[in-house]
């Protein structure tokens, strides 16, 4: 049958070009610690030490924080820590950040639990803390950097919120063999639902194994920001270091960083 003659012509639509089509943005891997927040949560509520004592005696030497201090714990997990000191100290104000929504849902229900009003949790990452500067009094990090490959940007965040005055606690596993576990057994279970036939299981963000830092590496990561004083010692399964932050009007003589190995002055 002829075209009418009669009847506009039509063009042929265009066909799409394959290179001018925006590329999805690839999805990133999911976390261990939100596929089995359960387990990890296990690991940090039953089978973890408690060092609540030495800890609060490392961050508050003369005594009980003053009313309106203000806590920050980065990688919180399920709350552990965020509920003991905000129970121990109701005068406290407890911020716990964490990346993982399962984690941070346990939190909040320990902490609900426990009627902790002064004890909230929010989904932030460390590398870029949404805290203004010096906005933090006392901070605790703890088994951070065993996953955490960027520590030294994630220690000048903290340097950052911290107010002058403050002090951090940092406490990393010296132990190759307890820090391996509750990753490995995450991996494990991944693994496994895998050849189940969920292939959900094959990426997440977390490394296949746990980094145990060497002495010399833990102590060259702590000093690399310009603290006033640095108090740093390890035990048989940890490694620790107090970090307290001068003031920013200081003369360069008293804001100088000393490391003390000084362990007989905490109790962990």
């Amino acid at each position: 049958m002829a075209a009418d003659p009669n009847l506009p012509r039509m063009n042929p639509p265009l066909m799409p070009v394959q290179g001018d089509a925006p590329l999805p943005t690839p999805e990133p891997p999911e976390s261990l610690f939100e596929r089995f927040g359960w387990l990890y949560a296990f690991f940090r509520e039953r089978l973890f030490r408690d060092d609540t004592d030495g800890i609060a005696a490392a961050l508050w030497p003369a005594g009980p924080p003053p009313p309106g201090s203000r806590l920050l714990e980065l990688g919180c997990g399920p709350g552990f820590y965020c509920c003991q000191f905000g129970e121990r100290f109701r005068q406290l104000d407890v911020l716990g950040i964490d990346r993982s929504r399962q984690q941070l849902r346990r939190a909040r229900r320990n902490a609900k639990n426990r009627q902790l009003e002064n004890v909230r949790f929010e989904q932030s990452n460390a590398l870029s803390l949404d805290l203004p500067s010096e906005s933090v009094d006392a901070l605790l990090c703890v088994r951070l950097f065993t996953i955490l490959p960027q520590r030294e940007q994630a220690l000048a965040e903290m340097h950052r919120v911290m107010s002058s005055g403050g002090r951090c606690f940092i406490a990393e596993p010296s132990s190759r063999l307890r820090t391996a576990i509750p990753l490995a057994i995450m991996w494990g279970l991944a693994n496994l639902m895998t050849l189940a036939g969920d292939y959900r299981s094959r990426a997440y963000r977390e490394p296949p194994n746990a980094t145990v830092l060497p002495p010399d590496v833990f102590g060259s990561l702590v000093m690399s920001q310009p603290w006033r004083s640095v108090w740093r010692w390890q035990d048989a399964h940890y490694q620790y270091a107090i970090c307290e932050k001068g003031s920013a009007n200081a003369d360069a003589r008293d804001t100088a960083t000393k490391a003390q190995a000084r362990s007989e002055d905490y109790t962990i």
